[in-house]
């Protein structure tokens, strides 16, 4: 129920032939409230993270990879989403122009639209709309037999898609066909085909053996597939899902060091929803009950990943209340060594992260974890970004930003590392970048700066819908629709 176990399954998200319904005229955007002025540190932190999507699309089809320089031959579906909102960022920051931005996100819509969808073993994208989490970079089919169809992959590839939708909202044809392509994408997801056991939605499927077993439930990064299935203009999900969902909550719910909220160890789980969607100020029937909202949520899960640093239950080296952050990402190597005369469980990409259950540590640091959060804390977030370059320097800090992860505590350098380095002094350093680490570093730090994703979703009517069905009131939510800019 978490990336890690979604990265395991994989995911989905294609189209239905022959959709060719209209797409909604996009509303203007918002007047835009005066920007944040951030440290020089954090802006070359931006463009470097960015400059990842921008550097490592394909050329000739747009697929995002998964991972670089280490490059596997398939691409992550939900990089792509990242990858999609990533592009008008850099747009609004001046790094590349509108019309480039365009072409790169036109040739990346087009292939996915092209796509075969069905129930073959590898000749497919995706089945019901949905697509498979690993793509082939070169031909765009399922990367391998290991590889399923995954709702909450999908998900995050078509946050990127309604961000674009309702981003490019010019009068010329280039847009118009970017907004029909995001239109048929998203209409063609089948969201109760994998509602084996309605109300709640599964993690996904894979030919050899059908729908994936586990529903999504807890509390984690499936937000964003509820939304978006009870938006569905074609394909809808009943309401009661939502409440379904909810009614999970139980065991993820308490207080840990010193912060009571719903909690996911790994902290991509509080951070991927919130990437898209401003939960600031809305409410759905358990919030209101508890009286905060979810962004609340993830600003208590921030400050409670800090203070577990601080308290350093297994006196992992370089934790403190400057340098923390736990999540999905890679590590090390699986292997068990002693530290601190006692064995310790290392792993290499693994699901890590300090909460009330479900949790891991293996004394693996990922700079996402931390970085992608500074719009919840930007108080602890930002001297924590500071204090990782000020540490470890160009060790951790390189071309595209901060490496995924690294480990101050593994020194052993009799024990080969799966990706990276082993330093005796330093500790194993990563080598590689993982786009769905990158992503939400780029996203967030634009949403602290002046909510630019945030605000251009707020625009997009389907994102809107799926959160009305589900409850939400309040906030923005509770202000005049704008009216669309094209609309007849």
């Amino acid at each position: 129920m978490s990336r890690f176990l979604a990265s395991t399954l994989l995911a989905a998200g294609l189209v239905l032939a022959g959709c060719n319904a209209s797409p909604p005229p996009p509303a203007p955007a918002p007047a835009p409230a005066a920007p944040k002025t951030l440290p020089p540190l954090v802006d070359d932190l931006q463009q470097r993270t960015f400059r990842w999507f921008w550097d490592h699309a394909r050329e000739d089809n747009g697929l995002i990879p998964d991972r670089t320089p280490h490059v596997e031959p398939f691409s992550s579906i939900a990089a792509i989403g990242f990858g999609l909102t990533a592009y008008a960022i850099g747009v609004e920051r001046g790094w590349v122009t509108r019309e480039e931005a365009r072409e790169r996100t036109l040739k990346v819509l087009r292939y996915l639209r092209s796509l075969p969808m069905g129930a073959s073993f590898e000749d497919d994208a995706g089945y019901h709309g949905f697509y498979y989490h690993f793509l082939g970079l070169a031909n765009g089919r399922r990367y391998a037999r290991w590889v399923e169809v995954s709702s909450v992959d999908t998900a995050l590839l078509l946050g990127g898609v309604l961000f674009a939708q309702a981003y490019y909202d010019r009068d010329d044809a280039a847009e118009g066909e970017i907004r029909d392509l995001a239109d048929q994408l998203y209409r063609a997801v089948e969201w109760p085909w994998l509602q084996e056991r309605a109300p709640l939605i599964s993690m996904g499927w894979v030919p050899e053996d059908g729908i994936i077993s586990h529903d999504w439930e807890g509390y984690n990064e499936a937000m964003l597939v509820y939304i978006l299935a009870l938006g569905s203009p074609t394909h809808p999900v009943d309401p009661t899902a939502w409440s379904a969902w909810t009614r999970t909550y139980a065991r993820s719910y308490g207080e840990f060091h010193g912060q009571k909220y719903l909690s996911f160890a790994p902290h991509f789980g509080h951070q991927y929803s919130h990437a898209w969607i401003d939960f600031r100020g809305i409410q759905d029937a358990w919030m209101r009950k508890e009286g905060f909202d979810y962004f609340e949520n993830s600003r208590r899960a921030t400050l409670a990943q800090r203070a577990y640093a601080i308290a350093n239950p297994m006196g992992w080296k370089g934790y403190d209340g400057d340098v923390w952050g736990l999540t999905a990402s890679d590590g090390p190597r699986v292997t068990t060594q002693i530290y601190n005369l006692q064995p310790r469980q290392f792993r290499h990409y693994s699901a890590r992260g300090a909460g009330i259950a479900d949790a891991f540590d293996d004394g693996t640091l990922a700079p996402t974890a931390a970085a992608a959060s500074i719009a919840f804390a930007p108080e602890i977030v930002i001297p924590a970004i500071e204090a990782m370059h000020a540490r470890y320097g160009e060790a951790i800090w390189r071309e595209h930003g901060f490496v995924d992860a690294f480990n101050p505590s593994f020194t052993w350098t009799d024990a080969p590392a799966k990706t990276g380095h082993v330093d005796p002094q330093l500790g194993w350093i990563d080598d590689n970048y993982i786009g769905i680490d990158q992503g939400p570093i780029v996203l967030m730090i634009e949403n602290h700066r002046n909510a630019f994703v945030w605000n251009v979703m707020k625009r997009n009517p389907y994102i809107r819908k799926g959160l009305e069905r589900a409850g939400f009131t309040g906030g923005w939510l509770d202000q005049p629709v704008p009216v669309a800019k094209n609309a007849p």
